[in-house]
């Protein structure tokens, strides 16, 4: 059962909970919440607040909801949902109603959307939105590694509000 607790009290691996476990980043307006597999990010400290940075490619659905709201979360499982985090990575919301698919138990709280079946959430208010287009590389092969489709990520900052764990 997913509980508040206190930030300061967390521990975990960032590098490998985000690259390795992945999570969802999930935004919901009044009729529709929209969610993605994210497998690029980081936790920090910035501006005098505890943040998540995550990146959302320009063509993604999920950003559509992102943008449009002043919250998103960022929702962690254990491994035993790894393949659903694939699906959901993969599949467009856009064609399908993938978060209905996946068996997922989505919660709507605070403006947003998190899944129940979640080890570890994080409630997110957008602080920065960055766009990083071939022109703000300082290494130019990750343009053309990464980045051949020119299909863009756009770097956001989010304060996180609340912490949520499965207890």
């Amino acid at each position: 059962m997913l509980q508040k607790t206190n930030i300061n009290q967390l521990s975990f691996n960032p590098f490998t909970m985000i690259s390795d476990e992945w999570a969802l980043v999930t935004a919901s307006d009044e009729s529709k919440a929209n969610t993605m597999t994210v497998s690029w990010g980081g936790v920090g400290h910035i501006w005098g607040k505890n943040v998540v940075t995550v990146y959302i490619r320009q063509s993604r659905y999920t950003k559509e909801f992102v943008d449009a709201n002043d919250t998103f979360t960022l929702t962690f499982f254990d491994e035993s949902y790894k393949k659903t985090l694939g699906y959901l990575g993969t599949a467009s919301g856009r064609d399908e109603d993938k978060i209905a698919k996946s068996g997922l138990t989505p919660v709507y709280d605070q403006g947003t959307v998190y899944f129940k079946e979640a080890k570890l959430v994080f409630v997110c208010r957008k602080l920065s939105e960055t766009f990083l287009g071939a022109d703000t590389f300082i290494d130019p092969t990750i343009n053309d590694k990464i980045y051949s489709d020119k299909d863009y990520h756009s770097m956001y900052i989010a304060e996180i509000i609340e912490v949520l764990e499965d207890k």
